[in-house]
């Protein structure tokens, strides 16, 4: 049975899509906490004191998704759009941050072990986005379980109903696309 949450998310999703008013200001409450936990999980390898919060976050992607919720078919596909705009938002950030230090103060995310071997090094955010962007073009189911595993903080779990494949499935996909990663993201000094 699917919980009244999920079926209100999806009926405004629809209702979203079918144009009628005020879907999009009656679905933000909804999802509004599941949205601060996936910025929360984007913030776990931040250095302190970054200069975008995990609200402002919120806000922003909320800001590119609200145009666009005609185009969402249900809860699932909203916070797998919702993963990638805040990835959207956050490189942006980075981006704009590197245009303005011109490489003092790159933006770097740790990635709290989740490439294993050990090593907990930052990597550069537009690297990572650039690597996801390359993989999703490669295989873009690949991409989209390491946007919710990294990014959105999901579990295998969590991933494989949010995907709406099995565990095993998502397991195989997260193994291949560690090891892809792993080696896209090396240092030059490492290689």
């Amino acid at each position: 049975m699917t919980p009244p949450d999920d079926q209100n998310i999806t009926r405004l999703l629809r209702d979203a899509r079918e144009g009628r008013a005020g879907a999009a200001e009656s679905l933000l409450p909804l999802v509004y906490s599941e949205l601060r936990g996936l910025a929360n999980a984007a913030f776990s390898g931040e250095r302190v004191g970054h200069t975008l919060q995990p609200t402002a976050l919120i806000h922003e992607a909320w800001m590119k998704l609200a145009g666009h919720l005609g185009h969402i078919e249900d809860r699932r596909h909203f916070f797998i759009i919702a993963s990638r705009g805040m990835r959207q938002v956050l490189t942006d950030h980075a981006r704009r941050g590197l245009r303005q230090k011109r490489g003092d103060g790159d933006q770097r995310v740790t990635l709290d072990g989740h490439l294993d071997g050990g090593s907990d090094a930052a990597v550069d955010l537009i690297d990572l986005n650039d690597s996801l962007d390359q993989l999703a073009r490669l295989n873009p189911r690949h991409a989209q379980v390491v946007e919710l595993r990294i990014l959105g903080g999901l579990t295998i779990a969590e991933t494989a109903e949010a995907l709406a494949v099995s565990h095993a499935t998502v397991e195989t996909d997260w193994f291949t696309a560690k090891a892809w990663l792993r080696t896209k993201l090396r240092a030059p000094d490492d290689q």
